[in-house]
């Protein structure tokens, strides 16, 4: 019964979601509709306050929360940035005593980079140097993180992920697969390997078993000389704001980014999968800060990330279970 009782509020989420997305204030109606329903956050903030918000200049999506003296601070891999909100509160609904909390989505090598380096997130003229409670990112960056400098005292894997191709609604350009992405005349836009760990260790090979070295030669270079390849910095928000704006035909993304462009927000974006074979799978995985600054809260979430209750709202958004079914 309590499983239906969840499933069952997922399933209004749509709807939800689109409300969320429309002026609900007089302050935020001078800006066109389709303005505020394109442009990120995507998502309700978990907290009011008086609204500064100027979408596609004075905005801030990738800060979840309160930074003012938070209870729990947690360093999410980028890509869930569509329900961390939710997440959380329904995380603070659960422990009524965290009442202040924050959540950062960032691509995870420049968050392990802000952690290492002991020098904080510098975002426009603002300044944040939180430690993180919790931690989370794919397999292979927490274990080498672990490896470099011992900073966990758990890690639980909780969610998997794979590639999608994020295409203009409709699929115009009639992309089938990734080999077709050599196309001269295809704008694509693509996470640059210098920044993203995506490029690296999910496009980059995925694009070697599609089409050979030559394959990836031409996404990641020939296109970048020729200017049809624009390379992101933080794709989760590049790609579909241009893709939206018909700056770019396509672009290789985790799926539950499409999907959620797609089949949540109703975005004007399709999605192409990706054969299973030519495909690759991350495991995310968070890992509790040993001597974290909340360490009662790091622990709690942890658990809370295992739960029924998020692993529905995982699975809603589209990934995956963290272990393979039998």
């Amino acid at each position: 019964m309590r499983i239906f009782f969840i499933f069952a509020i997922l399933l209004l989420m749509p709807i939800a979601l689109l409300a969320r997305n429309r002026a609900t204030s007089r302050y935020m109606s001078d800006f066109s509709r389709e303005l505020i329903r394109t442009q990120p956050p995507w998502s309700k903030p978990i907290y009011s306050g008086t609204q500064v918000t100027v979408p596609g200049l004075e905005n801030v999506p990738d800060i979840h929360g309160d930074i003012n003296n938070p209870q729990l601070v947690v360093f999410f891999a980028g890509n869930q940035y569509m329900l961390v909100n939710q997440l959380l509160r329904d995380f603070q609904l659960r422990y009524p005593e965290y009442r202040r909390v924050v959540a950062f989505t960032f691509p995870p090598g420049r968050l392990i980079k802000a952690f290492a380096s002991g020098h904080g997130l510098l975002l426009g003229n603002m300044h944040v140097s939180l430690t993180p409670d919790v931690l989370t990112a794919g397999k292979r960056g927490i274990q080498n993180a672990q490896k470099a400098h011992h900073w966990f005292l758990i890690t639980e894997a909780y969610a998997r992920n794979r590639l999608a191709i994020m295409v203009q609604k409709g699929n115009p350009k009639h992309i089938l697969g990734l080999t077709q992405l050599a196309d001269k005349n295809l704008r694509l836009c693509m996470p640059d390997p210098h920044w993203e760990g995506i490029a690296r260790h999910a496009i980059i090979p995925a694009l070697r078993k599609a089409g050979g070295q030559n394959l990836v030669h031409q996404v990641y270079w020939v296109k970048v000389r020729e200017g049809t390849t624009f390379l992101t910095h933080i794709h989760h928000r590049q790609t579909p704001i241009r893709i939206m704006q018909k700056k770019c035909d396509a672009g290789v993304v985790w799926y539950s980014e499409a999907y959620f462009h797609s089949y949540i927000l109703h975005h004007d974006i399709s999605v192409v999968r990706i054969n299973r074979k030519q495909n690759k799978t991350v495991v995310y995985v968070a890992g509790e800060i040993k001597n974290a600054p909340h360490s009662k809260a790091a622990r709690e979430f942890m658990r809370f990330l295992l739960s029924r209750q998020a692993q529905a709202l995982y699975r809603y958004y589209g990934f995956l279970p963290p272990k393979k079914m039998p």
